[in-house]
């Protein structure tokens, strides 16, 4: 395995894009591609057994570009695939829910812990799981948050709308908590505003920060973090609409795309 080869991000759609944004600042000379399976989204909505094999579909497409890492930038893949995609390949998969609560955990001083995440991912209970483990003594409060995720892909990320939004999920956890996990990742996009609404004394913990991190550690421990000087090269694909993608993409990016691939990964089924 080469430390010039590119880091693999894949997601059911553009949500991903957060944790490929926070790689990109984080890890500036890593190559990337991120896949966003956007002719199959969402997968929140789907059983544990045919969410497994859509990652598996993705996470060969990207292995066949010949990546060092994949990062598995999708809360439901993390809480039901993540032991079937490392016996599939032969690299190291990082997921989104271990990171995300090992540094919440690191970060309550004893008050609640409140984890927001869409309903797929707290009726997994899987973030519930790994915080009763990492801070036994803290209690855990799960809320999905579902209009969240069509606000930040509209862009309707601050004014009173969102607001009013956050309020009504969120309001009674406000002397509750002490930390704010953003178990989604599409919430970074709101997170000003799910500040506001939560209060100063409340720390928010971007699982997108907490995975690069995670990343950034093991590339190091295996001597494969990227040296060379010349430009990293980011490339992007998707399953379905490449211009939707690469509009919406660009929001959650923060910068243009040059080019969306539009691939499929039907050819990668029985691999």
């Amino acid at each position: 395995m080469q430390a010039d080869a590119p880091i693999g991000v894949f997601d059911s759609g553009v949500g991903g894009l957060t944790v490929l944004r926070t790689l990109i600042e984080k890890l500036p000379r890593e190559h990337t591609i991120y896949l966003g399976d956007t002719a199959r989204v969402p997968y929140g909505t789907r059983s544990g057994e045919t969410v497994t094999r859509y990652a598996l579909l993705c996470a060969r497409h990207l292995a066949a570009h010949g990546i060092k890492l994949l990062v598995v930038a999708c809360n439901t893949v993390s809480a039901h695939s993540l032991t079937a995609l490392a016996d599939a390949l032969p690299i190291p998969v990082v997921g989104v829910i271990e990171p995300g609560a090992q540094a919440a955990a690191a970060r309550t001083r004893g008050g609640a812990i409140a984890v927001l995440g869409t309903p797929a991912t707290v009726a997994s209970g899987a973030y519930q799981a790994a915080l009763r483990r990492l801070a036994p003594l803290s209690s855990v409060v799960a809320r999905a948050c579902p209009l969240f995720v069509p606000l930040a892909e509209e862009g309707w990320i601050d004014g009173e709308i969102p607001r009013l939004v956050a309020e009504r999920y969120l309001s009674d956890l406000r002397r509750a908590a002490d930390t704010v996990l953003l178990g989604c990742t599409h919430y970074p996009l709101l997170a000003r505003v799910i500040a506001e609404v939560m209060g100063p004394q409340v720390a928010l913990v971007d699982s997108a920060e907490a995975t690069v991190q995670a990343v950034a550690a093991l590339l190091e421990a295996r001597s494969l973090l990227r040296t060379g000087s010349s430009a990293a090269r980011h490339g992007t694909l998707c399953t379905d609409l490449p211009d939707r993608f690469r509009a919406v993409a660009e929001r959650f990016l923060g910068r243009p795309l040059p080019s969306v691939e539009l691939v499929d990964l039907g050819t990668f089924s029985h691999s």
